[in-house]
């Protein structure tokens, strides 16, 4: 693996973790030219998935653009890198669980919506109101109507699925 920083051609894996569902191999990696220090990622060789977009381009899927989106939605949110990246790997495992070569940028969102929504409101408003192009005030008044039907109560101290809140906020000062 050449380094990042001064382009010599080998590095030393200094340390090796996979992720939880055992789809990524993370490495630290040293170089013994510059001596410094950088990770890299592992995955599987799979196969290209083409994202139809709504003026009907096709390009193919970047998790980075997803990992973008989420990051800019998840701004000043209590949301680490980690948790994001793990949302990301869910999003992704979905997408290629469909077993198509095409998606439309819809189902993408709609995924990605779905993880925001478990992770954190704000994110997902935030979201939501890029990815649903609201026109006005009302429907985006409506959207937020709808997540508080379906949240559970914060008096039960009860998140999505039962457990207990990790990051997730009540809506008081946001």
């Amino acid at each position: 693996m050449k380094c990042p920083f001064c382009q010599h051609d080998d590095t030393r894996v200094i340390d090796s973790r996979t992720s939880d569902d055992q789809s990524v191999v993370r490495r630290r990696r040293e170089c013994p030219e510059c001596s410094r220090r950088f990770t890299t990622y592992e995955r599987p060789g799979e196969v290209r998935i083409f994202v139809i977009k709504k003026d009907g381009r096709r390009e193919p899927f970047d998790r980075n653009k997803v990992i973008a989106g989420m990051t800019k939605a998840c701004e000043k949110r209590p949301i680490s890198r980690e948790a994001i990246e793990q949302a990301v790997d869910g999003v992704e495992r979905a997408v290629r669980d469909q077993l198509a070569e095409e998606m439309p940028t819809s189902e993408i969102g709609a995924l990605v919506m779905q993880a925001l929504r478990e992770m954190d409101e704000v994110a997902y408003v935030r979201f939501a109101s890029v990815y649903k192009e609201f026109r006005d005030a009302d429907s985006f008044l409506k959207e937020i109507e709808s997540l508080v039907r379906k949240t559970p109560s914060a008096a039960t101290g009860e998140g999505p699925r039962g457990s207990a809140p990790s990051h997730r906020t009540t809506g008081h000062n946001t």
